[in-house]
């Protein structure tokens, strides 16, 4: 096994935030020889990792997600938790940069001797989960941090990507949740796990409106039999009225579903995804520009069709064949 960087590898398992920094800095690096050092430091401290709690947040913005984490945070990590937050930030379409603003806005939290939060740029990755984040997560782990909370960018369909790295998926809305639940998208709510309405205390009857509106949504979204049935609950960030309560949900979700199980089919999706991206960098590589670029120009002429296009470039013998399995309608 390739071994870079011991000092670094012993200093994270120590736990020192330093060295924890250093190591996700160089795992989001998109230099190769600092990849091939990253990927060594992951394979070094693995058998370390897998051992927290790990919760994905998520909300419409102005929900306060920011506050509400810092008051999970600051809880747990009174307690005695050590508790790592992985923030992404959302990078510019235009630019590729971000504010980095989130040790700002948990300014207790980013001071706490059993915290540490870091900030990460989307990079314009689906979901707006940081391309490295995976990897961020299982380096805290290893550095002795027992729960891990993921922010997310926003609400959307891609959110998916959070619920796929996270045993658990928390939905954070505000008191008005009738007009919000029209704008929450039916695939967000089938993968929460505790929707919150947070904000409670700036208008109670409208957080237990909400709250009730949101228990029947959920209701109706849960297959039957499941192990677990998502909760709603009210929180206010701001008094830290609820937020026991969010923690103690977490706890109940955790006894009523096999995580093991969950991370190991994870595990399995994020190789899969890996190796899809792997193959088509691949065959990009592989592949003769020239010729890509006349079917390209052929396809957007309209002299053959998309599916005629990949079929001559994927051809060993540069003809149209008789119809690859892949370009089937689905896996057989």
């Amino acid at each position: 096994m390739l071994s870079v960087s011991p000092p670094l590898a012993a200093a994270l398992l120590t736990g020192n935030r330093r060295a924890l920094a250093r190591a996700i800095t160089l795992t989001e690096s998109t230099r190769p020889d600092h990849e091939v050092q990253a990927q060594a430091l992951l394979a070094e401290v693995l058998p370390h990792a897998g051992r927290s709690v790990r919760v994905g947040l998520t909300g419409v913005p102005g929900v306060g997600k920011s506050t509400f984490i810092e008051a999970l945070g600051l809880l747990l990590a009174d307690a005695g938790h050590r508790v790592a937050v992985l923030a992404v930030d959302p990078s510019s379409a235009r630019t590729g940069g971000s504010i980095m603003g989130d040790k700002t806005r948990m300014p207790r939290l980013t001071v706490h001797a059993g915290a540490f939060i870091r900030p990460s740029p989307s990079g314009g990755t689906l979901g707006g989960v940081a391309r490295r984040t995976r990897e961020a997560i299982t380096l805290c782990e290893a550095a002795g941090y027992d729960v891990i909370l993921v922010e997310t960018v926003g609400v959307g369909q891609s959110e998916t990507q959070v619920a796929a790295m996270t045993d658990l998926f928390v939905l954070l809305t505000l008191p008005n949740a009738g007009d919000e639940l029209q704008g929450i998208k039916r695939g967000i709510m089938e993968l929460a796990d505790l929707c919150v309405v947070n904000k409670a205390d700036t208008d109670p009857r409208a957080a237990a409106r909400a709250q009730t509106e949101l228990t029947a949504a959920l209701r109706l979204l849960t297959p039957h039999g499941a192990p677990w049935r998502p909760r709603a609950l009210r929180s206010s960030a701001l008094t830290g009225a609820g937020i026991p309560q969010v923690w103690e949900g977490v706890e109940a979700y955790r006894q009523a579903v096999d995580v093991a199980a969950k991370r190991r089919a994870q595990t399995a999706v994020w190789f899969d995804d890996l190796l899809r991206e792997a193959a088509w960098q691949a065959f990009q590589a592989g592949v003769d520009a020239e010729r890509l670029r006349a079917l390209r120009a052929e396809v957007l002429a309209g002299t053959l069709t998309p599916v005629q296009g990949v079929r001559a470039l994927l051809s060993p013998s540069g003809g149209q064949q008789e119809g690859p399995p892949y370009l089937g309608d689905g896996p057989t």
